[in-house]
């Protein structure tokens, strides 16, 4: 079946741009490189069945839609057990146990980075994905209430949560009292 010249250039031109930041989220919320990418190449197959109905407006909210949909998709098939009801403290509690990382431990490892990618995984994935969207993807509260299909005010709160549950991490404690005994 042969596509419409000037309709697979109009889809490239949407969606080929958005390829960074799709797999950014992929990669967030599936914390697996290799998942990440199968999660890519499925949504980018659902955006070009479903391109017709693309009007124009927002490429890049519409596509990140498209792979938070199969993200979570592919999170109830393979990882059922991290979509879970509520608003997942005691899924961050569980994962950020005090007694699990002491300042010596953090002090081995080479980069405050990992630390604060460990600490963001750990993030239950509805806090994760707004987090994500809106820190490293730099998308408005609006941006992330259409991809996310929640409204503003709860965009509002799960990022005003995923970062209160950053803070409140004994992982970057533990990094930020060695920095401060350096100092």
């Amino acid at each position: 079946m042969g596509a419409n010249p000037a309709h697979q250039a109009r889809f490239e031109q949407a969606v080929l741009p958005q390829l960074d930041a799709a797999y950014n989220l992929a990669r967030w919320l599936t914390r697996n490189t290799q998942d990440a990418e199968d999660v890519v190449q499925e949504a980018c197959v659902r955006a070009l069945d479903y391109f017709a109905a693309f009007r124009g407006g927002d490429a890049k909210a519409w596509f990140l839609t498209i792979v938070r949909h199969a993200c979570y998709d592919w999170l109830r098939r393979n990882r059922p057990a991290e979509i879970a009801p509520g608003d997942g403290s005691e899924t961050i509690e569980a994962a950020a146990d005090p007694s699990g990382v002491t300042p010596e431990q953090a002090a081995l490892r080479t980069e405050a980075g990992t630390v604060l990618a460990d600490a963001i995984s750990a993030l239950p994935v509805g806090y994760r994905e707004v987090l994500i969207l809106r820190e490293l993807e730099d998308m408005s509260y609006k941006e992330i209430a259409r991809v996310t299909g929640i409204p503003i005010g709860t965009v509002m709160s799960r990022l005003a949560r995923a970062r209160s549950l950053l803070q409140r991490s004994p992982a970057l404690h533990a990094i930020r009292d060695r920095s401060a005994g350096t100092a």
